[in-house]
């Protein structure tokens, strides 16, 4: 069992910061307005919507599913140009029990299209503020349009016997099998570690859990709570990349890390992943991005370039709610083989859309 002392600490520390982030700190300098320049036939600006928390972009047959943190339900934004998400209607596909175990503070979905079926993963745990009983839970729909057809609760996921906090669930497919990875505790603190288990189907993990990180560096251990979450996958080459968020959301210091593994690896060793000392991707004050952190990734309507989206604050000290908004930008590759995010671009500055758009 998790350390009640232990736990409440890191829980408590999450609810003092994430309540309390703008009230407690000092105050702000004054910031202008921003003034949002009207995108034109070949530009877009970020952000891209007012708030949306932990951004997610899926892309079939033409289309682009969006998701983000709605906290009571989930909803998928579909369509055909990720610059014209704005301007796209959302559809609520579930909403949550009115009481129970998976009632309440829906977070980070992910919508994926696995052996013919389509299946979102999200965390939840029951309404209120106890958030030391979110776990990740999942639904299955048979529909070709993930936005009709029925949703399916197919309960939650986890690694047995080992129960713990969990959240932040993403699928990894490697070596003709399918891996989930996760942020979750370890029965001892509360540090948020990432966790890797290989699945039996879409909604079963088997064998055994094994950690692949926990916040290491002094740019990993803003806080409390001391994290590792957000793990998403990309590939390229004959490489692996692990992306993941690090220090608490709310901390302006919330920033990206990298693992890489050769794209043939056992992802269940640790000695598979190598672990970058330094962020990939951090704060910009100079361009209005603080908290740039939990992402996904797309690829261009031609297939020609490779976008980064993220969720990132417009001012100081805004914490951890809904003020975090969605934006993304074209990154590159380094000689290495290592991506390039490079710094956040300005906000409401006019950006080439994806080509093919």
């Amino acid at each position: 069992m998790i350390k009640a002392s232990l736990l409440a600490y890191g829980l408590l520390g999450w609810l003092l910061v994430a309540g309390s982030a703008c009230q407690k700190s000092k105050p702000a300098p004054f910031v202008p307005p921003v003034v949002t320049p009207p995108a034109t036939a070949t530009t877009f600006v970020n952000p891209l919507l007012a708030s949306g928390p932990d951004p997610w972009v899926y892309q079939k047959d033409g289309f682009y599913y969006y998701m983000h943190t709605l906290n009571d339900r989930l909803a998928i934004w579909k369509t055909a140009a990720m610059s014209s998400l704005g301007s796209t209607v959302s559809k609520t596909v579930w909403s949550p029990p009115s009481s129970g175990n998976a009632s309440g503070n829906l977070w980070a979905p992910e919508l994926y299209f696995l052996d013919g079926k389509w299946y979102i993963y999200y965390s939840a745990g029951p309404r209120g503020t106890d958030l030391g009983r979110q776990r990740t839970w999942v639904l299955e729909n048979s529909a070709a349009d993930p936005t009709t057809g029925t949703w399916v609760d197919k309960g939650r996921i986890f690694s047995s016997p080992e129960d713990y906090w969990a959240i932040d669930g993403t699928v990894l497919e490697q070596n003709d099998k399918r891996y989930f990875i996760w942020s979750g505790h370890n029965g001892i603190d509360a540090i948020q570690r990432l966790y890797i288990s290989e699945m039996s189907n879409p909604w079963t993990l088997i064998g055994p859990r094994v950690e692949l990180s926990h916040p290491e560096h002094a740019w990993e251990n803003a806080g409390p709570p001391y994290v590792n979450e957000g793990p998403e996958i990309l590939k390229h080459g004959n490489k692996i990349f692990l992306v993941y968020s690090a220090s608490f959301c709310g901390t302006d210091q919330y920033a990206l890390g990298l693992l890489a593994a050769d794209a043939t690896a056992d992802p269940m060793l640790l000695a598979s992943w190598s672990k970058s000392d330094k962020p990939v991707f951090s704060q910009s004050p100079a361009n209005r991005a603080y908290a740039t952190g939990h992402n996904s990734f797309f690829k261009s309507k031609d297939g020609q370039e490779d976008w980064i989206i993220y969720h990132a604050n417009s001012n100081p000290n805004e914490g951890c709610i809904e003020k975090r908004n969605p934006r993304m930008q074209k990154f590159s590759w380094n000689a290495d083989g290592t991506p390039n995010f490079g710094v956040p671009a300005a906000i409401s500055s006019p950006l080439a859309k994806p080509s093919g758009e």
